[in-house]
């Protein structure tokens, strides 16, 4: 359709959308179409008896260490050299979900590790509020220390 509209306007052909404009204008798309296609020849030659779905895809490294994670398969020697997309997203969205659920388990521990140790410090009286007194009395010693030096200085 934007094609001919493109055409249409140049005062071209509607075929020159597909010859000239998207080329230029999506080099991925029309490069993308032919390494596709060399792909899954290079695929067919290398195992003559299988054949390239649109959404097999070879694992990674990462890829294996995620399906063997998720529990989908038992050691990566197990993983087949293609897989779907189906099938690695949904032992991604796995992991993800354990990840979580490992996160949420140590911020619990976290609160309640900072909840002991703050009743334990009010126990003690070690309170911020104390601490803050302690230092604004410091601060205040450091200042009139300085004064007094400061006039007996000048003779």
């Amino acid at each position: 359709m934007l094609g001919g509209m493109l055409g249409r306007l140049l005062g071209c052909s509607p075929g020159l959308w597909q010859r000239v404009a998207r080329p230029v204008l999506h080099p991925t798309r029309a490069i993308g179409d032919k390494a596709k296609g060399a792909r899954d020849v290079a695929l067919q030659t290398a195992n003559p008896g299988y054949k390239a779905f649109k959404k097999d895809r070879r694992t990674t490294n990462f890829d294996k260490k995620v399906l063997v994670w998720a529990g989908r398969f038992k050691k990566e020697e197990d993983i087949p050299k293609y897989i779907s997309s189906e099938v690695l997203d949904a032992a991604r969205n796995a992991v993800r979900i354990k990840v979580c659920y490992v996160m949420i388990a140590l911020t619990l521990l976290g609160c309640l590790a900072m909840v002991i140790t703050g009743k334990e410090a009010a126990k003690r009286d070690h309170t911020l509020l104390k601490m803050n007194t302690e230092k604004k009395a410091k601060w205040r010693a450091e200042v009139e220390k300085d004064e007094e030096a400061a006039v007996e200085k000048p003779q």
